[in-house]
Protein backbone atom coordinates (compact mmCIF):
# COMPACT_ATOMS: atom_id res chain seq x y z
CA UNK A 1 0.00 0.00 0.00
CA UNK A 2 1.36 3.28 -0.63
CA UNK A 3 0.64 6.17 1.81
CA UNK A 4 2.94 9.13 0.67
CA UNK A 5 0.88 12.20 0.04
CA UNK A 6 2.95 13.96 -3.00
CA UNK A 7 3.11 10.80 -4.84
CA UNK A 8 -0.63 9.48 -4.40
CA UNK A 9 -1.84 12.62 -5.01
CA UNK A 10 -1.21 12.95 -8.62
CA UNK A 11 -1.88 8.59 -8.57
CA UNK A 12 -5.33 9.58 -7.19
CA UNK A 13 -6.06 12.54 -9.44
CA UNK A 14 -5.88 10.51 -12.58
CA UNK A 15 -6.95 7.22 -11.33
CA UNK A 16 -10.06 8.10 -9.60
CA UNK A 17 -11.16 11.25 -11.43
CA UNK A 18 -11.08 14.68 -9.98
CA UNK A 19 -10.60 14.43 -6.30
CA UNK A 20 -12.76 17.67 -4.19
CA UNK A 21 -11.30 20.95 -4.70
CA UNK A 22 -11.11 22.14 -1.01
CA UNK A 23 -8.59 18.52 -0.60
CA UNK A 24 -5.87 20.22 -2.08
CA UNK A 25 -2.86 22.04 -0.55
CA UNK A 26 -4.72 20.73 3.29
CA UNK A 27 -2.53 19.63 5.47
CA UNK A 28 -5.08 17.67 7.22
CA UNK A 29 -5.76 15.14 3.97
CA UNK A 30 -5.04 11.32 3.04
CA UNK A 31 -4.32 9.99 -0.54
CA UNK A 32 -4.27 6.44 -0.73
CA UNK A 33 -4.30 3.22 -2.88
CA UNK A 34 -5.04 -0.23 -1.46
CA UNK A 35 -4.58 -3.38 -3.62
CA UNK A 36 -4.67 -6.95 -2.73
CA UNK A 37 -6.32 -10.37 -4.47
CA UNK A 38 -9.80 -9.31 -3.14
CA UNK A 39 -10.22 -5.58 -3.29
CA UNK A 40 -8.76 -2.46 -5.33
CA UNK A 41 -9.12 0.54 -3.37
CA UNK A 42 -8.53 4.63 -4.30
CA UNK A 43 -9.05 6.88 -1.27
CA UNK A 44 -8.86 10.72 -0.90
CA UNK A 45 -9.71 11.98 2.79
CA UNK A 46 -9.80 15.89 3.86
CA UNK A 47 -10.99 16.32 7.28
CA UNK A 48 -11.48 19.97 6.49
CA UNK A 49 -13.95 20.07 4.17
CA UNK A 50 -17.66 20.73 3.20
CA UNK A 51 -19.43 16.66 3.45
CA UNK A 52 -18.81 16.74 -0.59
CA UNK A 53 -18.34 13.25 -1.36
CA UNK A 54 -18.20 10.26 -4.41
CA UNK A 55 -18.51 6.92 -3.54
CA UNK A 56 -18.16 3.85 -5.79
CA UNK A 57 -18.00 0.28 -4.02
CA UNK A 58 -20.24 -2.10 -5.63
CA UNK A 59 -22.43 -1.94 -2.52
CA UNK A 60 -25.19 0.27 -2.98
CA UNK A 61 -26.07 0.30 0.52
CA UNK A 62 -22.45 0.83 1.62
CA UNK A 63 -22.08 3.92 -1.02
CA UNK A 64 -25.15 4.99 1.20
CA UNK A 65 -24.04 4.42 4.38
CA UNK A 66 -20.33 6.18 3.40
CA UNK A 67 -22.51 8.94 1.91
CA UNK A 68 -24.01 9.11 5.11
CA UNK A 69 -21.10 9.18 7.42
CA UNK A 70 -19.10 11.93 4.68
CA UNK A 71 -21.94 14.48 4.72
CA UNK A 72 -22.67 14.19 8.48
CA UNK A 73 -18.91 14.51 9.00
CA UNK A 74 -18.53 17.83 6.69
CA UNK A 75 -16.24 15.07 5.44
CA UNK A 76 -14.79 15.58 1.93
CA UNK A 77 -14.37 11.88 0.88
CA UNK A 78 -13.60 10.39 -2.43
CA UNK A 79 -13.84 6.31 -2.54
CA UNK A 80 -13.69 3.74 -5.84
CA UNK A 81 -13.74 0.12 -4.84
CA UNK A 82 -13.15 -2.76 -6.79
CA UNK A 83 -14.09 -6.06 -5.40
CA UNK A 84 -15.18 -8.99 -4.88
CA UNK A 85 -18.69 -8.42 -4.62
CA UNK A 86 -19.50 -11.36 -7.35
CA UNK A 87 -18.76 -13.64 -4.54
CA UNK A 88 -20.27 -11.37 -1.24
CA UNK A 89 -19.88 -7.75 0.25
CA UNK A 90 -17.56 -8.99 2.95
CA UNK A 91 -13.84 -8.48 1.36
CA UNK A 92 -15.38 -4.93 0.29
CA UNK A 93 -16.91 -3.91 3.74
CA UNK A 94 -13.93 -4.67 5.40
CA UNK A 95 -11.39 -3.00 3.19
CA UNK A 96 -12.99 0.18 2.89
CA UNK A 97 -12.83 0.05 6.54
CA UNK A 98 -9.32 -0.66 6.96
CA UNK A 99 -8.22 1.78 3.82
CA UNK A 100 -10.41 4.38 5.70
CA UNK A 101 -8.99 4.15 9.14
CA UNK A 102 -5.48 4.30 7.47
CA UNK A 103 -6.87 7.54 5.71
CA UNK A 104 -7.70 9.14 9.05
CA UNK A 105 -4.40 8.27 10.96
CA UNK A 106 -2.47 10.06 7.65
CA UNK A 107 -4.74 12.74 7.52
CA UNK A 108 -4.58 13.67 11.31
CA UNK A 109 -0.85 13.22 11.84
CA UNK A 110 0.45 13.85 15.31
CA UNK A 111 -3.15 14.94 16.03
CA UNK A 112 -1.78 18.71 17.42
CA UNK A 113 -4.84 21.15 18.81
CA UNK A 114 -7.64 18.25 17.94
CA UNK A 115 -10.53 17.82 20.60
CA UNK A 116 -9.85 14.52 20.64
CA UNK A 117 -13.25 12.84 22.16
CA UNK A 118 -16.40 12.85 20.14
CA UNK A 119 -20.10 11.58 21.01
CA UNK A 120 -22.91 12.03 19.52
CA UNK A 121 -26.81 10.59 20.06
CA UNK A 122 -28.65 9.70 16.46
CA UNK A 123 -32.45 9.43 16.26
CA UNK A 124 -33.75 8.22 13.29
CA UNK A 125 -37.63 7.47 13.69
CA UNK A 126 -37.72 4.71 16.09
CA UNK A 127 -33.95 3.89 16.39
CA UNK A 128 -31.38 5.62 18.91
CA UNK A 129 -27.63 4.96 18.80
CA UNK A 130 -25.52 6.42 20.62
CA UNK A 131 -21.46 6.94 18.95
CA UNK A 132 -19.07 8.29 20.99
CA UNK A 133 -15.26 7.58 20.03
CA UNK A 134 -11.88 8.45 21.20
CA UNK A 135 -8.92 9.13 19.18
CA UNK A 136 -6.24 7.67 21.50
CA UNK A 137 -4.40 5.61 19.39
CA UNK A 138 -5.29 2.93 21.44
CA UNK A 139 -7.74 0.37 18.98
CA UNK A 140 -11.26 -0.87 20.69
CA UNK A 141 -14.76 -1.43 19.63
CA UNK A 142 -17.54 -1.88 21.82
CA UNK A 143 -20.89 -2.65 19.67
CA UNK A 144 -23.78 -3.40 21.80
CA UNK A 145 -26.44 -3.10 18.57
CA UNK A 146 -28.39 -5.30 17.96
CA UNK A 147 -29.46 -5.88 14.39
CA UNK A 148 -32.51 -7.24 13.88
CA UNK A 149 -32.68 -8.29 10.01
CA UNK A 150 -29.88 -10.66 8.38
CA UNK A 151 -30.05 -8.50 5.54
CA UNK A 152 -30.96 -5.07 4.05
CA UNK A 153 -31.64 -5.33 0.38
CA UNK A 154 -28.32 -7.80 -0.60
CA UNK A 155 -26.35 -6.24 2.07
CA UNK A 156 -25.75 -8.75 5.28
CA UNK A 157 -25.87 -6.51 8.45
CA UNK A 158 -23.73 -8.78 9.62
CA UNK A 159 -20.93 -6.38 7.90
CA UNK A 160 -21.46 -3.26 10.11
CA UNK A 161 -19.57 -4.96 12.90
CA UNK A 162 -17.02 -5.91 10.15
CA UNK A 163 -16.88 -2.54 8.74
CA UNK A 164 -16.66 -0.66 12.15
CA UNK A 165 -13.57 -2.94 13.72
CA UNK A 166 -11.29 -2.68 10.86
CA UNK A 167 -12.05 1.34 11.17
CA UNK A 168 -11.93 1.29 14.60
CA UNK A 169 -8.28 -1.15 14.24
CA UNK A 170 -6.67 1.12 11.26
CA UNK A 171 -7.71 4.32 12.68
CA UNK A 172 -5.90 3.36 15.91
CA UNK A 173 -9.18 4.93 18.33
CA UNK A 174 -11.89 3.52 20.83
CA UNK A 175 -14.90 3.16 19.40
CA UNK A 176 -18.52 2.48 21.42
CA UNK A 177 -21.93 1.98 19.61
CA UNK A 178 -25.13 1.41 21.55
CA UNK A 179 -28.49 1.04 20.41
CA UNK A 180 -30.61 2.32 22.95
CA UNK A 181 -34.20 1.29 20.51
CA UNK A 182 -34.72 0.58 17.33
CA UNK A 183 -36.69 -1.89 15.44
CA UNK A 184 -35.75 -0.89 11.70
CA UNK A 185 -32.82 -1.99 10.62
CA UNK A 186 -31.84 0.20 7.81
CA UNK A 187 -32.66 3.04 10.32
CA UNK A 188 -30.75 1.30 13.15
CA UNK A 189 -27.36 1.14 11.01
CA UNK A 190 -28.38 4.61 9.18
CA UNK A 191 -28.00 5.93 12.93
CA UNK A 192 -25.06 4.43 13.38
CA UNK A 193 -23.49 6.00 10.40
CA UNK A 194 -24.67 9.31 10.79
CA UNK A 195 -23.31 9.10 14.31
CA UNK A 196 -20.04 8.12 13.43
CA UNK A 197 -19.90 11.12 11.30
CA UNK A 198 -20.74 13.44 13.77
CA UNK A 199 -18.68 12.16 16.59
CA UNK A 200 -15.85 12.04 14.59
CA UNK A 201 -15.94 15.25 13.15
CA UNK A 202 -16.47 16.86 16.73
CA UNK A 203 -13.43 14.61 17.81
CA UNK A 204 -10.92 15.77 14.95
CA UNK A 205 -11.95 19.59 15.14
CA UNK A 206 -9.56 22.25 15.88
CA UNK A 207 -9.75 23.51 19.59
CA UNK A 208 -8.65 26.86 18.97
CA UNK A 209 -7.64 27.38 22.44
CA UNK A 210 -4.85 24.65 22.35
CA UNK A 211 -4.30 24.11 18.76
CA UNK A 212 -0.71 23.81 19.55
CA UNK A 213 -0.78 21.10 21.91
CA UNK A 214 -1.41 17.23 21.63
CA UNK A 215 -4.24 16.57 24.42
CA UNK A 216 -2.56 13.75 26.37
CA UNK A 217 -0.77 14.17 29.39
CA UNK A 218 1.78 11.48 27.96
CA UNK A 219 2.45 14.63 25.01
CA UNK A 220 1.91 11.62 22.66
CA UNK A 221 -1.27 9.81 21.00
Amino acid sequence: MTTEKNANAACVQEEAGQRPAEAAGRDRAAFLTRNTAETKIRLALNLDGSGKYRIETGCGFLNHMLELFARHGRFDLELLCEGDVRVDYHHTTEDVGIALGQALCEALGEKRGIRRYGSFFLPMDEALVLTSLDLSGRPYLVMDAPIPAQKVGDFDTELVKEFMTAFAANGRLTLHIREFSGENSHHIIEAMFKGLGRALGEAVSIDGKYRDEIPSTKGLL
